[in-house]
């Protein structure tokens, strides 16, 4: 199994726990995304031991489980992790990355879809649903998905080139381009030495874009 990021933050008003376990559950998804799986699984049996009805903790133990081949287990306490908390986007995410690791990648996005409806802006949910959209080959989606993520975070690069190129794949030439037209426009006086080569590299793909929609004026 690939390993993914889990948010950490709460999930709901249900999923709030008191100063100490909410800082041995952080230590549950440091373990889990460090591949400290026996770790990880001690750590939530504390959480449970006191709060066995905790849907995030239910939920992280059964992803842990998940990557220790332990997988009729992992969905049961994953599905019984949800049913204690449906409000919480963990729980959601966490299911949604259970049925992307056997490859069930319909039941994923559906998963990621509810997670943000509970947290529409979680950085995190949306890049895991944008890369299961252009696996499946719905653009029009991952075009969606890619504005929200420039939306949630207009200042980081990576985000204007990726909508670009989710437009690309789209065949809007047009708005692909525009994209990469306001990136620049952003930018403020001269390029920097050490970013020289990337916008260089920008600036060739823009003319890729512009050749293949048959306008090789600049």
């Amino acid at each position: 199994m690939s390993q993914k990021k889990v948010e950490d933050g709460p999930g709901s008003a249900r999923s709030e726990l008191p100063s100490k376990e909410a800082t041995i559950f952080r230590s549950v998804v440091r373990f889990y995304e460090g591949k400290q799986y026996k770790k990880a699984v001690k750590a939530a049996d504390t959480i449970l031991k006191k709060f066995p009805e905790h849907g995030e903790t239910l939920s992280m133990k059964g992803l842990t489980l998940n990557s220790l081949e332990k997988k009729e287990e992992a969905y049961e306490l994953v599905r019984k992790g949800l049913k204690c908390d449906l409000k919480s986007h963990v729980c959601w995410h966490v299911y949604g990355l259970l049925y992307r690791s056997d490859r069930e990648y319909r039941e994923a996005i559906k998963c990621y879809m509810c997670a943000l409806r509970i947290d529409k802006e979680n950085v995190q949910i949306l890049r895991d649903l944008a890369l299961l959209q252009i696996q499946m080959r719905d653009l029009s989606g991952f075009v969606d998905t890619r504005q929200q993520l420039l939306a949630a975070k207009p200042a980081q690069r990576n985000h204007w080139i990726s909508l670009a190129v989710a437009h690309h794949a789209n065949k809007s030439y047009d708005v692909a381009v525009q994209v990469i037209d306001a990136f620049e426009a952003t930018l403020d006086g001269e390029i920097p030495e050490n970013e020289v080569y990337e916008f260089s590299e920008m600036l060739m793909y823009k003319a890729t874009i512009l050749e293949e929609a048959g306008n090789v004026t600049m």
